[in-house]
C-alpha cells in the first residue's frame, strides 16, 4: 500500500522567476461548459460554450495555479451565463492574486426560422463569441455574431448573359455596447443587408424564392461591410464595432475578404 508522505508540497508556480518577462495571458483554454444566454423569443436559452480563461501573470512569478480557473467554474451551479461574467472575471482575480483577468465563451445560439414561402419551420445556428476582460476594478464586454448569408456578385450578373454565381459568406459583427442588445437584433441587421438570407430548410419554391431575392440584391463583399457598419455608427447603444465579411467564392479557389471597424 502507498505511504502518503504528510510534509506540504511545494509550491511550484509561487517561485520567482529571474527572466523578468511578464506574460500577458496565461491560463486555460477549450474547456466545454452549459450556459445561459438570454432568448428575445423564449426568454432564454440553453446551450454549449467552449470556455478560455486567463489571467496577466507578472514577470516574478514563475506560472500561475491552472486548477484554480476550474475551480472558480465549478462554483457556477453547473451552468454560467453572460450575467455573472463580472462575478467570474472577479473570482478570478481574487483566486489567482491577478490584477488582469479574461474570460472568453464561444457557443452556438439557434433560432427558429420559418422559409420565406412555404414556411417550413427548423433551428438556425449561429455562432456567438462573448469575451469580457477585468483589469482592476474596471470591466469591459464585447459581443461577437457570426452570421451566414448569401451574396450575389454584382459583376458577374452585370458581364454574363446568364445568371450570376454567388457565394455562402459569413459575416462577423464584433461590438462593445452601453446598452443591452440582443443577438437577434445583430443577426436580422446582418441579413438585411446580404443578397439573401439563408435558411435550414427550403422547398422548391422557397428555394425559387431565395435564388431570385439574391439575383435582385447582388452585394460586393465591400458592400456588405460598409452597409453593416453604417447602420451600426447610427446606433446609439454602441461604442465600438468591427464588421468582417469572408465570401466563399463559387468560381476562385480563395475567398473574398473584407473589415472595417468604427466607433469611438
Amino acid at each position: 500500500m502507498a505511504q502518503h508522505d504528510t510534509k506540504p508540497l511545494q509550491d511550484v508556480q509561487a517561485q520567482k522567476d529571474s527572466r523578468r518577462l511578464s506574460i500577458d495571458k496565461v491560463g486555460v483554454k477549450d474547456i466545454r461548459y452549459p450556459i445561459l444566454v438570454r432568448d428575445r423569443d423564449r426568454g432564454q436559452q440553453h446551450t454549449i460554450a467552449s470556455v478560455n480563461m486567463y489571467v496577466k501573470l507578472p514577470h516574478q512569478f514563475k506560472g500561475t495555479h491552472m486548477s484554480r480557473f476550474l475551480e472558480v467554474l465549478a462554483e457556477q451551479n453547473e451552468t454560467i451565463s453572460v450575467e455573472n461574467v463580472p462575478d467570474i472575471l472577479r473570482k478570478i482575480q481574487a483566486c489567482l492574486n491577478a490584477e488582469e483577468a479574461y474570460i472568453e465563451l464561444e457557443f452556438p445560439y439557434f433560432i427558429r426560422k420559418e422559409a420565406p414561402v412555404s414556411k417550413a419551420s427548423a433551428l438556425m445556428d449561429y455562432q456567438v463569441r462573448f469575451s469580457g476582460v477585468c483589469v482592476g476594478k474596471s470591466y469591459q464586454l464585447t459581443l461577437g455574431v457570426r452570421v451566414p448569408v448569401t451574396s450575389l456578385c454584382p459583376c458577374s450578373k452585370e458581364i454574363s448573359q446568364y445568371g450570376a454565381h454567388n457565394q455562402r459568406s459569413h459575416v462577423t459583427v464584433t461590438l462593445r455596447y452601453k446598452k443591452f442588445i440582443w443577438v437577434e437584433e445583430i443577426i436580422e441587421l446582418v441579413e438585411k443587408h446580404a443578397s439573401c438570407e439563408l435558411y435550414a430548410i427550403l422547398k422548391r419554391p422557397d428555394e425559387k424564392y431565395v435564388t431570385e431575392k439574391a439575383y435582385e440584391n447582388p452585394r460586393f463583399v465591400e458592400d456588405i461591410v460598409r452597409s453593416v457598419a453604417a447602420d451600426l455608427e447610427k446606433d446609439p447603444r454602441i461604442t465600438l464595432f468591427t464588421v468582417e465579411s469572408e465570401n466563399f467564392e463559387s468560381i476562385h479557389n480563395h475567398s473574398a475578404y473584407a473589415f472595417i471597424s468604427g466607433g469611438d
